[in-house]
């Protein structure tokens, strides 16, 4: 398929340019119809929301509200009401405002505070918040503000008011694609190569951000999806790329055809993005176990995105390398190319010297890298599930002005009133009973309708404090028994506390299956049980340090007012379940790419020190260069406007970041060195029964064939020294048979490594050269195991051999 892509590049890219324009505007004809339906079945607040759909219809519209407060004197004066009456009035007659409740209207009296300094009125539209035109909404605003003075103050509260103070659409976006750019260009130093990952995370969010939008209208999507399924498209359809990208580039130097490098490198990192965005999208499906309709629309908006961006990545992606041709390289690596020939892999530098560190003290690292975790992971011991509301927005904005003086006026629990529904005609006993009840600020019971009565209930505190909660315990567990009627407690509060139960209630089984997932999708890809043993141990590791840190960013408020982001509160309900299903397949992915490069090296050596060592010396700049750029494409989305969204892409920033630059590149090969060959241990008969899957098969011609190749062939493999044990790097090892026939060539690494294939067991000579040193030579005799045999180089002195 990749050679057909490479062939038919034009046709490919075509191809794609329509689905995108074609996708795009049949989303932007028809619209979105996102629907956040909190709602749970089997759920008190679910039968309470049935039983008022039964008596009184939804409205169709959405209700805002209209705040304004005066310094001195009262809001029924005349120079108040003057201003604020002609403003309501406006606001009725504009084209898509349905009513306007006015407290100075008969009837309005329960709109005005009891000391008489704040008022609301209410305008319900015509339309649901998401369907409200902003130039209509941004009228509302302006007129109601226009009524402002000195002395009275208006402010404007609810979900289509929100929605205009949001930042420009694509501003997180933006953001995060122009950083990710940056850190491309720093990796590849070529302009054109920098822009192939950007192309391929345009297509995949592009294409999956509409068909979002039209998925909308027949099923419940939330409008989180969109933002999620951006923020994840990005992250994902970028990090895809590069790694397909850099195996091409590898090619490319290696003096491979441009066609050949770009077939080679689908076949084998394009195998790896292959598993990488299947495990993505299976740990997205394994929300679906959860059972809430909410979550069900996450799922489609996220998966259809990292489909669509690993389609990109094996397609698209290819026809790109084929317009691109050699200029995928830079200018300088074109230049090297051309006047020196092909250019051996070399891995050199930081990478190199840093896992030759944790080789030489891996308790050390160890044991630093788990006090950090575990630091970090100790507000997880104070997280409380809730859901966030205009309260948690930022101080200046006028939704959390407007939510602040209901409160100041009307009390805390003002903002998040609970509805106790009922079908007995005698409610009398229920109101007395909750009327008494402490922490009740006030009762109403509404006319019934349709047999069914709604009591009105407005706690003394706010809808996110847990003296709310307890509340909602104690009408549900004593007071409405009490009463002897058959009641249910609804409202908005009361679904966010339910949504909150079940996830905690379902959670622990949520992560035993991704964890599970995991461990077999690992050793059937490593023939090890330590392995994926270590990775399920790594995943629950990093998800509790960045809840950790979520915590302490969102709960307690660290550094909330620095990013932006509005007053501290609870953790919104669903962020576990999706932060767990997306770190599992983000990290799954650095896993693979690690482990995979360590368990291609014990099958050549059967020596685990070096193995962890090469595997970790020759991934880690890549693992650390995708890391960081979903770091910043994460962080950027706390420009979304969303608090969901932001709080969603700092806890995925902190994830990515700690899973790869602590825990892939220090803990885990740490642990690998610590735990020596058992590491790859899988009992016999459990390996004859598992099915064989090759996540990324070597490259052809790219190295000596691995030991089973061939009947009894090994490997001869150690470290070239100098006298006084520094590392020598660019010595030449020659493997040569008793005839001198030379049987392989390499150099060592910047570490001193090298490795040489051996064709059956015997006697051979060993010669090694380099710069500055003498070349020395030795007799080895291998047998049918691999031979370590370390070479010392000393100035001026000539080692013959006979």
């Amino acid at each position: 398929m990749a050679r057909w892509c490479y062939r038919h590049r034009l046709v490919v890219l075509l191809l794609w340019v329509g689905a995108l324009f074609g996708l795009g505007f049949a989303g932007s004809a028809a619209g979105t119809n996102y629907a956040d339906t909190f709602s749970l079945p089997n759920t008190d607040s679910k039968s309470a929301y049935d039983l008022m759909e039964k008596a009184f219809p939804e409205r169709a519209g959405d209700t805002d509200t209209v705040v304004w407060k005066v310094d001195s004197g009262s809001v029924r004066d005349e120079s108040v009401r003057s201003r604020i009456e002609p403003a309501l009035v406006e606001i009725g007659k504009m084209k898509g405002v349905g009513d306007v409740t006015d407290p100075y209207a008969a009837g309005g009296a329960a709109q005005i505070s009891e000391d008489g300094r704040i008022a609301y009125a209410q305008v319900t539209f015509a339309e649901q918040a998401n369907a409200v035109p902003k130039e209509l909404v941004q009228d509302v605003v302006d007129t109601a503000q226009g009524a402002e003075r000195a002395g009275l103050d208006v402010e404007l509260g609810g979900q289509a008011i929100q929605r205009v103070q949001e930042p420009p659409t694509g501003l997180a976006e933006l953001v995060g694609v122009a950083a990710a750019a940056i850190v491309l260009y720093l990796a590849f130093g070529s302009f054109l190569a920098m822009l192939l990952p950007i192309g391929i995370a345009i297509f995949g969010v592009g294409t999956g951000m509409f068909s979002t939008q039209l998925l909308s209208h027949v099923t419940n999507v939330p409008e989180l999806a969109s933002l999620l399924a951006t923020l994840i498209g990005l992250g994902v359809g970028i990090d895809y790329a590069l790694f397909i990208v850099t195996r091409h580039r590898r090619g490319l130097m290696r003096g491979e055809k441009p066609e050949d490098a770009a077939v080679t490198a689908l076949n084998t990192s394009g195998r790896a993005v292959l598993f990488a965005g299947g495990t993505v999208v299976i740990a997205l499906a394994g929300m679906l176990v959860m059972n809430m309709r909410f979550l069900d629309g996450v799922v489609v908006g996220t998966a259809v995105t990292v489909v669509l961006s690993v389609l990109a990545a094996i397609t698209l992606l290819p026809a790109l390398l084929g317009l691109l041709g050699t200029r995928v390289l830079s200018r300088r690596q074109r230049r090297r190319l051309a006047a020196e020939g092909p250019q051996p892999d070399r891995t050199s530098g930081l990478a190199v010297r840093w896992s030759a560190n944790v080789e030489r003290h891996p308790r050390k690292v160890a044991a630093l890298a788990v006090v950090v975790m575990a630091v970090l992971a100790l507000p997880l011991l104070s997280l409380r599930l809730g859901t966030t509301d205009q309260g948690n927005d930022d101080a200046s904005s006028t939704t959390r002005q407007a939510y602040d003086l209901l409160a100041e006026g009307f009390g805390p629990g003002f903002n998040g009133p609970l509805q106790v529904v009922t079908e007995s005609p005698d409610t009398e006993s229920l109101v007395t009973g909750i009327r008494a009840t402490e922490g009740v600020a006030q009762v109403v019971a509404l006319p019934p309708g349709q047999g069914v009565t709604v009591i009105q209930v407005v706690p003394t505190t706010s809808p996110q404090s847990v003296e709310t909660d307890e509340l909602i315990d104690t009408l549900r567990d004593q007071v409405i028994p009490d009463a002897g009627v058959t009641a249910h407690v609804g409202g908005v509060t009361a679904v966010s506390k339910d949504f909150s139960s079940v996830t905690a209630d379902r959670l622990p089984y949520f992560v035993l299956a991704i964890i599970g997932l995991g461990f077999l999708l690992l050793m059937v890809a490593f023939r090890s049980i330590v392995v994926p043993l270590t990775a399920a141990v790594m995943n629950l590791i990093a998800a509790a340090a960045s809840f950790g840190v979520l915590v302490a960013v969102f709960q307690y408020g660290w550094g909330l007012d620095i990013l932006g982001l509005g007053k501290e509160g609870p953790i919104n309900s669903f962020l576990p379940v999706i932060m767990l299903s997306l770190l599992f397949g983000l990290s799954m992915d650095y896993q693979v790419f690690l482990v995979s490069r360590m368990h291609e090296e014990w099958v050549h050596t059967k020596d685990n020190a070096r193995a962890v060592r090469v595997g970790l010396a020759e991934t880690s700049r890549v693992i650390n260069s995708a890391a960081l750029i979903m770091v910043c494409v994460f962080l950027a989305f706390v420009l979304s406007g969303d608090t969901g969204a932001a709080m969603a892409g700092v806890g995925l920033a902190a994830a990515v970041a700690l899973d790869a630059f602590i825990l892939r590149t220090a803990l885990v090969p740490a642990a690998m060195h610590l735990l020596g060959k058992s590491n790859w241990w899988l009992p016999a008969g459990l390996e004859k029964r598992l099915p064989h899957l090759a996540v990324e098969p070597k490259e052809d011609g790219s190295g000596p064939a691995p030991a089973a190749a061939s009947s009894g062939a090994t490997v001869v493999h150690g470290f070239v020294r100098d006298g006084e044990g520094v590392p020598v790097d660019g010595a030449v090892i020659l493997l040569l048979s008793k005839g001198g026939r030379q049987l392989d060539r390499v150099t060592s690494l910047a570490d001193g490594s090298y490795i040489v294939s051996v064709p059956v067991p015997g006697t051979y000579l060993l010669a090694a050269t380099a710069p500055s040193y003498a070349a020395r030579a030795r007799h080895v005799v291998v047998t049918d195991e691999p031979l370590v045999h370390d070479v010392e180089l000393a100035d001026g002195e000539v080692d013959a051999v006979n």
